[in-house]
């Protein structure tokens, strides 16, 4: 327990330098002459350069642990944070930010893997899924706006210097105190025979396989927040002001964090609450593209809410879908589901918004996918599964 404590503390601090970038980065672009389909394109080269890390962490974590990817993500991000506090034209801010998408590939995979193997059950997988929702969203609640003051007070190149420097501390420190669950090499070899043979609780007799139509929710999820997170800055000129970019992106983590405090809601099948949050946040981007007459901060915030249900339950749901085996694998690949949405948004975003409101592509791209949210479920192997209580009544 004490493990998950130090992990959950790392990556708090770690999501608020991450996250306090998000309202200062476009008018950080714009500073050095970057035009909206450029800003679009730098913010979609960073998603893209996620995929061949994505893919080199999923049989690398499985391999060689979570731990050593861990501390390589935030002491690299950490250094090239403090390159792009030096950069003196778009093109050297599209470079640094490139090779950061690629360093940062491996954080989220070996958190998430390192998480799941903390677990003794599968309730307890589903809660330490909903904790790490919380304290990402915890961290992003403040973030935004501590970002936004950050360069207010000391400009950006010392707010990137800071930023930089925090995310070195806490790679350096994670050397000390994230320790990778004992686990004998032949352990997953063992989980995965489990599931081809028959044990006392119940006869297996295929492996289960994630469906690939399940990757596409968490690629229109992703692609929506890109839209998102690139159209916030140009609504209303916010350009003009950072600390007002700053509360927007603020109202949708604390929506985020209303849902998340209710623990409740993880009593209800995963599936069940993937597919709905996923269908209301369509809707939300559909009545931002027709102006409907609600203040955008109330809004947002509602948006917040949605993905404070829809974010833990996808991993959850994943998780039972996969049987609770490769847990490295499972999540590199919806981290590369993730990246190609965080690519394909805000390049969209760029290069369609004289045409057509991004908020609309959102809105397409989501309930299309709902369509392809496969509830089949898998039967976990015992090492994970819930212990059931034999039925004792008299025939």
């Amino acid at each position: 327990m004490r493990s998950v404590v130090w992990l959950y503390l790392f990556l708090f601090i770690a999501f608020f330098d991450l996250h306090a970038q998000y309202p200062i980065l476009t008018p950080f672009a714009v500073s050095l002459g970057a035009a909206p389909s450029f800003i679009g394109l730098m913010m979609g080269i960073y998603s893209f350069t996620h995929l061949p890390g994505n893919l080199i962490a999923g049989h690398s974590i499985d391999r060689f642990g979570s731990r050593i990817f861990i501390i390589i993500s935030l002491i690299g991000a950490g250094i090239l944070m403090i390159f792009q506090a030096h950069v003196t034209n778009p093109w050297q801010l599209l470079v640094v930010r490139s090779i950061s998408g690629f360093v940062l590939a491996f954080l989220s995979p070996a958190c998430l893997a390192l998480l799941a193997r903390y677990a003794k059950s599968q309730v307890e997988q589903g809660k330490l899924m909903a904790g790490n929702g919380l304290i990402h969203t915890l961290a992003s609640v403040v973030s935004p706006a501590a970002g936004a003051y950050l360069v207010s007070q000391i400009g950006f190149t010392m707010a990137f210097q800071a930023l930089g420097i925090g995310l070195i501390f806490i790679g350096f420190l994670a050397i000390f105190m994230i320790k990778q669950p004992e686990q004998h090499p032949s352990a997953h070899h063992e989980q995965e025979q489990a599931l081809t043979e028959p044990d006392k609780l119940a006869p297996v007799v295929k492996k289960p396989q994630v469906p690939w139509s399940f990757y596409v929710l968490p690629l229109a999820i992703s692609c929506s927040q890109g839209i998102l997170f690139f159209e916030l800055p140009f609504i209303g000129n916010q350009l003009q002001s950072v600390m007002d970019t700053g509360i927007l992106f603020t109202a949708v983590s604390l929506g985020a964090l209303c849902t998340l405090s209710m623990l409740f809601l993880n009593d209800y099948p995963a599936y069940a609450r993937t597919w709905i949050g996923t269908f209301i946040l369509s809707l939300l981007f559909f009545l931002i593209a027709v102006h409907w007459p609600v203040p955008l901060i109330v809004t947002l915030f509602m948006i917040g809410m949605v993905k404070g249900v829809i974010l833990p339950a996808l991993s959850a749901h994943l998780l039972i879908l996969s049987g609770g085996v490769k847990y490295g694998r499972i999540f590199s690949y919806l981290s590369i589901a993730s990246s190609i949405g965080s690519f394909a948004g805000p390049l969209l975003a760029g290069q369609l918004r004289a045409y057509v409101s991004p908020f609309f592509i959102a809105f397409l791209v989501l309930i299309l996918a709902v369509t392809f949210i496969p509830a089949r479920k898998a039967i976990l192997p015992p090492s994970l599964r819930t212990p059931t209580i034999p039925n004792t009544k008299a025939s």
